[in-house]
């Protein structure tokens, strides 16, 4: 038995669907979270299907229509009906379109806690007698109800017989005529007692003269609190605990070991991993900061707020979205284009998202601003998200200037209620964030670390000095290309190349090819002009395979390789400009 889950976007039908399958798929608090169908299983012969959301059968973005053909054409056995209860004159829209198709539905009033707090009452035995089909009451941030829902599937959905009716050929006015009587009978709102929370916060975070200097505001406690009060501090105990602590005991418990055993361990793995590891405590503050945002609902205001300002370069407000995700991981930032009803939009975002500074480039400038910048660590790495964004900026009119296309997409966004997260939320959501930073420290970088360390100390004659081995003569090939920019040296060359698997990895190679403690070495082979250039072509250089891969899947060879050439050749051009004005100024 097939059960589809279709609703509004942001009606938590993600979050119904993670307490029904016992899965853990990303949620938040702003629509287009989901873009793509996930499957699930209630039992071992109810398959739950969690489809993106749609508002009628009339949408034209992609992700919505992979919610119309799977319906239309996959024929589900149910159709589960995700409301959101404080909003049911449009919610219910959906629902009468669903009734054309000869397939039962059950609906549900999710989100029954803001309806209450908005003084709305509704009758639901009342409302299940008018839409004839069974209606429950939930709130599935809470798991109230959910548990009667979870029964009912179980034991009674086979029962159900569909109630069709072509609603396809109405207009909308003539849906809505149908609606109206129905929600004066079966929901009260007490008008005086209600004092909407949300439009009275909107009026100050969206006020045309304080929204902009509240947004800049916002960001920039973002980077204090991540940078500068806690972050840094927690990162930097972490550090002393390796370096101090766990090094010393590692370097005693394996001492009677082989020179070459002892350098495999220490110079391979614990330097190449602990480099990385150490900035754990900052990403994660990052990811808790960014998390509250999306989960209180600031983020669709944001997108409101900087709509303006996106049309000068020919996208849309709702390009800000992807944008912020990128930020984060740069993968689901281009998935999320699929929310685009523009194909001119979503191609030109291919090239703006990954000028955006994902987490995997922090611990780069983590590294390198605290060595050559400690006493500015937070307003140089500010300096280079802003550099991303103005690159993007840039980029970005330019392409518009030259686009046969003059028209952007119209923005409609819903603004979902604000809520405050919980507590339980927020860990969840972060420590979900920070799945793929274990990820990659236990496969991608622990193997890479391996690789580099390998290749730093073997030739075709065996074990080796550095000087001699297979990776001084593969960096020493390279290096050249580097010298305008400021750093020629093999080390940095080769960090870079293997940058292209994961960003993290550059410090992890690091690590193991310098073999020392990295704050104390790096200032013989980098300038201060250096370190900027460095890190400037960290910022802007082709992205992991990871992206690569993505935008090939979803745009295709010729686009990911002309994406490819273009950032580094962007990459090059920047960090040469910004070295030698740096030099010149100095």
């Amino acid at each position: 038995m097939k059960i589809a889950l279709v609703g509004n976007p942001n009606v938590g039908k993600t979050t119904f669907f993670n307490i029904l399958t016992k899965s853990n798929q990303k949620v938040g608090n702003y629509p287009g979270i989901t873009v793509q169908k996930k499957t699930g299983n209630l039992t071992d012969d109810i398959e739950i299907i969690d489809l993106p959301g749609i508002y009628s059968l009339e949408s034209l973005s992609i992700e919505e229509k992979v919610s119309l053909d799977y319906i239309k054409n996959e024929k589900p056995s149910l159709i589960l009906n995700i409301l959101d209860a404080s909003n049911l004159y449009r919610n219910l829209f959906l629902t009468f379109q669903l009734k054309q198709f000869n397939i039962p539905v059950v609906v549900i009033l999710n989100m029954i806690d803001l309806a209450t707090k908005n003084n709305i009452i509704i009758d639901h035995e009342k409302l299940s007698r008018a839409l004839n089909c069974p209606v429950f009451v939930v709130n599935a941030n809470k798991k109230h109800g959910v548990e009667e829902v979870e029964t009912f599937l179980k034991n009674e959905s086979s029962k159900l017989t569909s109630t069709t009716k072509n609603y396809d050929s109405l207009k909308s006015e003539d849906i809505y005529k149908e609606i109206e009587p129905i929600l004066n009978s079966c929901v009260k709102t007490d008008k005086k007692k209600n004092t909407n929370f949300t439009e009275k916060l909107d009026s100050i975070l969206l006020n045309k003269f304080l929204s902009i200097p509240i947004f800049i505001l916002i960001f920039f406690l973002i980077f204090k609190i991540t940078f500068s009060w806690i972050g840094t501090p927690l990162s930097d105990l972490l550090d002393e605990f390796i370096t101090d602590k766990l090094t010393p005991l590692i370097q005693n418990l394996i001492s009677n070991t082989s020179p070459l055993f002892q350098s495999f361990i220490l110079d391979g793995i614990v330097a190449g991993v602990g480099s990385v590891l150490v900035f754990f405590p900052v990403i994660l503050c990052m990811f808790v900061c960014l998390t509250f945002l999306e989960s209180c609902g600031y983020i669709s205001r944001a997108a409101i707020i900087i709509d303006k300002f996106m049309r000068l370069f020919g996208l849309s407000g709702k390009a800000f979205l992807p944008m912020m995700m990128s930020f984060g991981c740069t993968v689901p930032a281009i998935m999320g284009t699929r929310t685009f009803e523009s194909e001119r939009d979503r191609k030109t975002c291919i090239f703006l998202l990954p000028l955006m500074s994902c987490n995997a480039r922090l611990p780069v400038y983590l590294l390198f601003t605290s060595v050559f910048f400690k006493n500015n660590a937070e307003f140089v790495i500010m300096g280079l998200y802003l550099l991303g964004i103005i690159v993007a900026i840039i980029v970005g009119l330019i392409m518009n200037i030259f686009s046969k296309e003059t028209k952007s997409e119209i923005f409609i966004l819903e603004l979902p209620n604000y809520q405050l997260p919980t507590l339980s939320y927020m860990i969840k959501e972060s420590f979900n964030k920070l799945s793929s930073f274990f990820k990659k420290i236990g496969t991608l970088i622990f193997s890479i670390s391996i690789i580099i360390w390998f290749l730093s100390n073997f030739n075709f004659s065996g074990f080796t000095t550095i000087e001699n081995s297979f990776l001084y003569s593969i960096g020493n090939f390279i290096a050249p290309l580097f010298a305008p920019l400021g750093f020629g040296i093999w080390q940095a060359s080769l960090s870079l190349l293997t940058g292209l698997m994961a960003k993290e990895v550059i410090i992890s190679s690091m690590g193991v090819i310098f073999g020392a403690n990295l704050e104390t070495i790096l200032p013989s082979f980098f300038t201060p002009a250096a370190a900027i250039s460095f890190l400037v072509f960290v910022l802007l250089y082709t992205p992991c395979i990871s992206v690569l891969s993505t935008i090939k899947h979803e745009y295709g060879t010729k686009l990911m390789f002309t994406s490819i050439i273009f950032q580094l050749a962007l990459a090059y051009s920047v960090s040469f400009l910004i070295f030698n004005i740096i030099n010149l100024i100095w």
